[in-house]
């Protein structure tokens, strides 16, 4: 016995807490310290619970800062999605994915299907498992990239705007399709998909199919040279349904929508006058 009194050596492990800036032990100290008294548990488990509750809470920290810093609009996660709803995805090749083998061959997941068919869901979910497995993760819509790389390009700071988005071990470019690419915002675009080439995993989810691109990109060539390096290495995954925000209302869609005809939308109606009666344009039938 050193003479120390139990509520001396209490108050100096409180302050060791405070110092070492553990919070939750902190917390549940006192509680923790009953639990011995009425021999619940003996000093071993009581460190053990003191220690576990505090690596819980770092660990669900740095989740959530994980998270902001990733930039996902919503969180979402596999088990909340309904793939009862799209039967023809294969539940078991999404659930491969997430144990993020992925990441580490540093492959291209290529979402693709019509719109409201979950596309951004798995692609946010997968994200997520990622930042949970403490990886570095940056999502994004395709618009807003090439926004940032163009206002980075203006400002002579491209080179380290596409260093820094080098840098995540995921990056989600979502939304590649639904918005026209604006002037040159093709090239930005290669520029960074050629720096993670075989370097970085992508996600990148579109309503277009692959053949589409030279449209969606304004740029055949420049097309044809993204799909060369993100189908080199890469997971093609095609959703074919319904979609699943109309899904209460479908009665009220028309039966091509339902069906997914939406997949390859039809090109902008021409400007000008209507056609003359008796030369039908299928453009406005």
């Amino acid at each position: 016995m050193n003479g120390t009194a139990p509520s001396t050596r209490v108050d100096s492990i409180r302050r060791s807490l405070v110092s070492l800036k553990m919070p939750r032990a902190l917390e549940i100290l006192d509680a923790t310290l009953r639990r011995i008294e009425q021999g619940q548990i003996d000093g071993i488990e009581a460190l053990d619970e003191l220690l576990g509750e505090e690596l819980s809470l770092r660990e669900s920290r740095r989740i959530k800062a994980a998270l902001r810093m990733a930039r996902l609009p919503v969180v979402k996660t596999l088990a909340g999605y309904d793939f009862s709803f799209q039967p023809s995805l294969d539940k078991n090749r999404i659930l491969a994915l997430a144990s993020l083998d992925f990441i580490e061959r540093a492959e291209v997941v290529h979402l693709l299907g019509p719109p409201g068919t979950g596309k951004s869901h798995i692609a946010t979910a997968l994200a997520v498992e990622a930042v949970r497995a403490g990886r570095a993760v940056y999502f994004i819509p395709l618009a807003d990239l090439i926004a940032q790389l163009a206002k980075a390009e203006r400002e002579g700071t491209l080179r380290e705007k596409i260093r820094f988005l080098s840098r995540a071990s995921l990056l989600v470019v979502d939304e590649i399709g639904y918005l026209p690419v604006t002037p040159g915002g093709a090239n930005l675009f290669f520029q960074l998909v050629n720096a993670r080439y075989e370097k970085g995993a992508m996600i990148l989810t579109s309503n277009r199919g692959f053949a589409e691109w030279g449209e969606v990109f304004g740029d055949p060539v420049v097309a044809t040279a993204l799909l060369d390096r993100l189908l080199h290495h890469a997971v093609v995954i095609q959703i074919e349904g319904s979609s699943y925000r109309m899904r209460e209302h479908a009665a009220l869609v028309p039966e091509n929508v339902r069906n997914g005809a939406a997949f390859n939308p039809p090109s902008p109606k021409r400007r000008g006058r209507p056609p003359k009666k008796g030369n039908p344009d299928p453009e406005y039938g």
